[in-house]
């Protein structure tokens, strides 16, 4: 009886769906999207009928049924946003890039996707496209392999070079290293965003295997291509492309490159390199001063100590050359924590406006050796709110389960930031943990 019942059921449900498509013919195009809209304001069930105006030929439809998906905003949105993605109109494929962004990042289509853009013309669009994105979603979220493979088929064949870059920018932001071959084909591209962009995700996805193949953009004649490139090598650390990072800074049309060039062989930390780092170590421009005295400071040579401390005590260096000093000398073994030592100065200005950002990816670096995480657990209890934020995020990065106990701790303080923060922190460390 509960079978027959069943089956009654479905056949009513696919003979009003059938009766529905056909009477869509009836409709004007402002009575379809009108509505579209009245369907976006019910819960998720309407996704499946919303997602079958995503084949109407009239892309105004298309594009009303993207934007009503991307507002019901459930995971069901995922699989036809994905879909879209394959459209032959490019704001189409862009609202659902933004919209699929949106699950994992949510706000992000009201806060920072490009869908904000779509209807203030071509000048609006080349501003979005001209500020560097570095959200990235948190090591231990799993983006569905279909979404993941959306945004490299559309990298590899998007209908046109701004829904190309922002497919580029979604995969940086989903860390989507399914799209990691896509990205390295866009670095031939002749659209500058794409191809900036494409660096961009290939750094924050951190394929060490891609690096290699974009070498030849050390080159580059455009400054921010070239210097973006230089910076995605050190990151990658590529050993490999050090005689072309070596050639750039040699010959270097400006300071932006001379600056990437000389970060790039900061972190590649190579012995025969020494004595560049030396050289620049005593630069006027703390722009170049900065990295030389990170260089030294990863390679650990005693000999090198004096000229650390003198940058570090000089009274009127600049701010960036104090911060780098401080993280050579701990990354020398300089790890006790006395008021005024390198490893407490770190920690000062993780609240400090302008230099946290700064101070704490040196000290994420840092924070992966034993002896770092060991001085910085007692300083925890004193530190400020800022302070503990961000130490929750350096813990994290650590990738080691030693911080398990301090951020049990962090995740029962009184601030509910710095609760929130610890328990992500320790989301992300046992996730790892399980992996």
């Amino acid at each position: 009886m509960l079978l027959s019942f069943v089956r009654t059921a479905a056949c009513v449900l696919c003979l009003v769906s059938a009766l529905a498509a056909q009477s869509e013919d009836g409709y004007t195009s402002n009575q379809r999207i009108q509505r579209i809209r009245e369907l976006a304001k019910r819960d998720s069930l309407a996704i499946p009928t919303l997602a079958g105006y995503l084949s109407d030929p009239n892309r105004d439809i298309r594009i009303e049924a993207v934007k009503a998906i991307v507002k019901l905003d459930t995971e069901r949105s995922l699989e036809p946003l994905a879909k879209a993605t394959h459209d032959s109109d490019s704001e189409v494929e862009i609202r659902a890039t933004d919209g699929l962004i949106n699950y994992y990042v949510p706000g992000y289509v009201v806060k920072g996707g490009l869908s904000g853009y779509l209807t203030r013309g071509v000048r609006q669009m080349k501003t979005f496209f001209s500020s560097r994105n570095d959200q990235v979603i948190d090591p231990d979220v799993n983006v569905r392999p279909e979404v993941a493979q959306a945004l490299a088929d559309e990298i590899a064949a998007a209908a046109g070079p701004d829904a190309r870059a922002n497919a580029a920018r979604a995969a940086g932001i989903l860390r989507d290293h399914a799209a990691v071959p896509a990205l390295v084909q866009a670095l031939h591209s002749k659209d500058n965003q794409t191809l900036f962009e494409s660096l961009v995700a290939l750094e924050k996805i951190h394929d060490q295997s891609a690096a290699v193949r974009m070498v030849f953009l050390t080159h580059d004649l455009d400054d921010r291509i070239q210097a973006t490139a230089l910076e995605t090598i050190g990151v990658l650390h590529s050993v490999e492309a050090a005689p072309d990072v070596r050639a750039a800074l040699s010959h270097a049309r400006n300071a932006r490159v001379q600056h990437a060039a000389l970060e790039a062989l900061a972190m590649l930390a190579m012995q025969e390199d020494r004595a560049t780092f030396q050289a620049y170590a005593k630069n006027s421009d703390a722009d170049l001063r900065a990295p030389a005295l990170e260089g030294l400071g990863r390679l650990r040579d005693p000999e090198d100590t004096p000229v650390l401390e003198e940058a570090f005590n000089e009274k009127d260096a600049d701010w960036r050359v104090h911060l780098a000093a401080a993280f050579a000398l701990v990354d020398e073994g300089k790890v006790d924590t006395a008021e005024f030592s390198p490893l407490s100065y770190l920690v000062e200005n993780l609240d400090v406006k302008g230099r946290a950002g700064v101070a704490q990816p040196y000290l994420a670096e840092l924070a992966k050796r034993e002896d770092v995480r060991k001085a910085l657990f007692p300083l925890v209890a004193q530190a400020s709110k800022d302070q503990k934020i961000a130490l929750c995020a350096v813990f994290s990065a650590s990738q080691s389960e030693d911080v398990i106990p301090v951020l049990n701790t962090l995740s029962k303080d009184i601030d509910p930031a710095v609760s929130m923060a610890a328990a992500r922190s320790l989301r992300i460390v046992q996730a790892r943990k399980l992996s």
